[in-house]
């Protein structure tokens, strides 16, 4: 019972641990979401691109015009003095509504650039985090492997200086530690590349003390893969932004249509007239209202507006099969990859554990009878390869998952 209670302890702990570094790598994707300087350019283009619909939705700007008579216009009533007059413009019905609903297409379209900046950004830093904690693994596991090596050393010197074995057996072993320091030494380089390169991600100028668990967790993905292809469709964020850009252009295609028709102005003018020779007040004089009529009589270039959009159409129909073809060209081999690292976390779970298990006899050999030293040597290089093989292939499975996430739009 009490042994039954501790294992629960250390299957608590260890869950615990795992929940713990999950949630230090949702406060590190908050973060880069925050203050990643890409990501807020995406997003002021997006604010930039929701401006646009109050300035074309608008009625044109209303003309004004003043005109002082230098020699007066005899009338009736008295002379002209000057000529004040004021006349608005108005489109056919519908052309600044098609306008404006265009514009806030391509505002959503912008909206959707950004969302897959941010999806991008996500997988980048998750996909870096990955490769820091295979890193970070790897120098753990090339230290434990020296330390093994420096157990065997003391124990070969022993027997050199019992004269049981030759020192070809220490010489051996120095060099597999010198090999192994070098290795060491790349490896902790490497890292601070790594963190350098992560820390630009978050936009962060303070080096951060970055977190991992002892073994990464191992979930899988929870959809079917014919599931995830329709997820592609419906809510990759380039394929929505598309079709977007599509509806855009519907709308283009109305206001073009609708330019083709009449436009209209209403106005009105002041006249002020002064004195006349009779040193009679004349009677100002108002004209209201004033009507006009612009009539396009080039009919080639408004058919030609409307083509021009009709083409535009067509090409993002084109636009978005290619880019349905790339994107599950990339997903069939992320789904590859994926399939390939659990099938390696298996082997190399059971090739570690019979490698293991061989050490320890090739370790008994040797202390008792001082047999299989060059076993012992290729046995250590298996157990390096099957440890770092292992974290590899769980390093590539969540990395393939983010990125299978990221093609879905999450």
């Amino acid at each position: 019972m009490k042994s039954i209670k501790i294992y629960l302890l250390i299957v608590l702990l260890a869950l615990s641990a795992v929940l713990q570094a999950q949630d230090d790598l949702k406060h590190y994707l908050l973060e880069a979401a925050e203050h990643n300087p890409a990501l807020k350019a995406a997003f002021n283009k997006y604010l930039a691109a929701l401006e646009k619909a109050p300035q074309v939705g608008a009625l044109p700007d209303p003309q004004l015009a003043f005109a002082y008579f230098i020699q007066p216009v005899e009338t009736r009533n008295g002379p002209q003095e000057f000529r004040l007059s004021a006349t608005q413009m108005f489109p056919w019905f519908g052309t600044l509504k098609a306008k404006e609903n265009a514009s806030i297409e391509e505002a959503k379209a912008m909206y959707e650039v950004f969302e897959e900046n941010k999806s991008k950004l996500f997988n980048e830093v998750k996909a870096n985090w990955y490769n820091m904690y295979f890193n970070n693994k790897a120098t753990i596991i090339t230290l434990e492997n020296i330390e093994i090596l420096n157990t065997f050393k003391k124990l070969a010197i022993v027997k050199v200086e019992a004269d049981l074995v030759s020192a070809v057996d220490q010489y051996r072993i120095e060099m597999e530690i010198n090999d192994l320091e070098n290795q060491l030494a790349l490896l902790r380089d490497k890292q601070e590349v790594l963190e350098v390169s992560f820390n630009k991600l978050l936009n962060s100028e303070d080096k951060k003390v970055i977190t991992f668990p002892n073994e990464l967790w191992s979930t899988d993905i929870l959809y079917t893969k014919d599931a995830v292809l329709d997820s592609i469709q419906l809510k990759n964020h380039q394929l929505l932004s598309i079709d977007l850009q599509k509806s855009a252009l519907a709308f283009e295609r109305q206001a073009a249509k609708k330019q083709g028709a009449p436009s209209f102005s209403l106005g009105i003018d002041y006249i002020s007239i002064g004195k006349g020779d009779n040193n009679l007040s004349g009677k100002d004089a108002i004209a209201f209202p004033k009507v006009g009529l612009t009539i396009p009589l080039y009919r080639n270039k408004y058919k030609s507006m409307v083509q021009e959009v009709i083409y535009l159409e067509t090409a993002k129909d084109y636009e978005r099969v290619n880019k349905t073809n790339v994107l599950e060209t990339i997903f069939e081999n992320s789904w590859k990859d994926y399939r390939d690292a659990r099938r390696r976390i298996d082997l190399f779970g059971r090739q570690l554990d019979i490698a293991q298990k061989s050490m320890r006899l090739l370790e008994t050999e040797y202390a008792y009878a001082n047999k299989n030293f060059e076993e012992i040597l290729r046995m250590e290089r298996r157990l390096l390869k099957y440890n770092l093989e292992l974290e590899k292939a769980r390093t590539d499975k969540q990395a393939a998952i983010a990125f299978i996430h990221y093609l879905m739009g999450k």
